[in-house]
C-alpha cells in the first residue's frame, strides 16, 4: 500500500479508545465502522488489546449479509432461506496489512486498508466486514497420542477434552461508487412485550442504493428524558426493511405513559449527513 492512511486517534495506555466497539474478547476495533467513497480510498482501523495479557489476532475481510431482523451472517456459513442476491460484496477489491497483528497488554496498532474497485463497477454501494479473532495462545498440549493408548503398565489414563474459545469482532466496510441514493421511513410503532418486559417496536423502511445508519430516539412530550434509545442502528443495501425492539430507557419515569401521550420516533443519520433527520413518526399511547 503506497499511500499513507489518514491517522486515528492516539489510544492512552489502559482506556478504551473512544467510539470503539468490543465483544466477548478481549480486543475493541475503532472506529465503528469504515466508509469509503471516491474522495478517500485509504482508511485506518484500530485494535487495541483491553486485557493486561498479550494477545495474537488474525486480520481478515469477509463478505456478510443482513436479514430483516438485523442479523448478520458470513455468506460461507447462511442459515436456510438467507439470500445474498442482492448483496453487493466488496471484499474482491480490498486490500489490507498487516494481516496478523500481537499486541500487549494495553497496546493498539493500526492495521490499514484500500479499496481498488475497477473503472467499469457500476454505482452504488458495496460493503465488507473487516474482522479481528483471536489466535489461542500456547498451551499444554495434555496427552499424546501414545500416552492416550497407555501407560507401560497399560493401564488407560483419563482422557478429557481441551475447548479453546476463538472470540471475534468485525465492523463493516463501505465502499461507495458513483451517485448513491437513500429514503428512509418508520412503520409500525408500537409497543411490544418481550422477556425483558415493556419496550417499543418498530419498522425501519429503506429504499435506494445507499445503506442507513444512525441512531433511534424515542421522546415523550411533556418529558426531556428519552423514552428509549438505540446507537449505530444500521440497514444494508440488501434489505428493504428492519424490525427494530426497543427496551425503554432506565431513566426514563414510566408513569408518563399515560394513555394519550404522544411518543415520537426519530432516526437521526450518524454516516453520509451526520445530524440529519432520516426518518421520523409519531404514535399515541393506547
Amino acid at each position: 500500500m503506497e499511500d499513507e492512511a489518514p491517522p486515528l486517534p492516539d489510544v492512552e495506555a489502559g482506556a478504551v479508545p473512544e467510539g470503539s466497539v468490543g465483544g466477548m474478547g478481549d480486543i475493541n476495533l475503532y472506529p465503528k465502522r469504515v466508509t469509503m467513497d471516491a474522495r478517500s480510498r485509504i482508511a485506518s482501523i484500530g485494535l487495541y488489546n483491553r486485557t493486561i495479557d498479550p494477545g495474537e489476532y488474525e486480520i481478515s475481510v469477509v463478505d456478510m449479509v443482513m436479514t430483516p431482523e438485523g442479523d448478520v451472517y458470513p455468506v460461507d456459513n447462511l442459515p436456510p432461506g438467507v439470500s445474498t442476491e442482492r448483496l453487493r460484496p466488496a471484499s474482491g477489491f480490498l486490500r489490507w496489512s498487516p494481516r496478523r497483528v500481537r499486541l500487549l497488554g494495553s497496546e493498539a496498532q493500526t492495521v490499514r486498508i484500500m479499496a481498488r474497485p475497477s473503472a467499469d463497477l457500476p454505482d452504488g454501494e458495496y460493503r465488507a466486514h473487516f474482522m479481528a479473532v483471536s489466535v489461542p495462545q500456547d498451551v499444554d498440549q495434555g496427552l499424546t497420542i501414545d500416552d492416550a493408548v497407555g501407560g507401560a503398565d497399560g493401564s488407560a489414563p483419563d482422557i478429557g477434552v481441551l475447548i479453546r474459545p476463538r472470540f471475534g469482532i468485525s465492523i463493516p466496510i463501505i465502499v461507495r461508487v458513483g451517485e448513491t441514493t437513500l429514503d428512509v421511513g418508520l412503520e409500525r410503532l408500537g409497543f411490544v412485550d418481550t422477556p425483558e418486559g415493556r419496550a417499543i417496536g418498530m419498522t425501519i423502511t429503506r429504499q435506494g442504493s445507499r445503506s442507513a445508519f444512525g441512531d433511534i430516539t424515542v421522546t415523550a412530550a411533556g418529558s426531556s428524558e428519552p423514552v428509549a434509545i438505540a446507537r449505530g442502528i444500521g440497514v444494508y443495501p440488501e434489505i428493504d426493511s428492519r424490525e427494530v425492539i426497543l427496551g425503554l430507557s432506565p431513566q426514563f419515569d414510566t408513569t408518563l405513559l399515560r394513555p394519550g401521550t404522544v411518543l415520537t420516533v426519530t432516526y437521526t443519520d450518524d454516516d453520509f449527513a451526520p445530524g440529519e433527520t432520516l426518518a421520523s413518526s409519531s404514535f399515541v399511547v393506547p
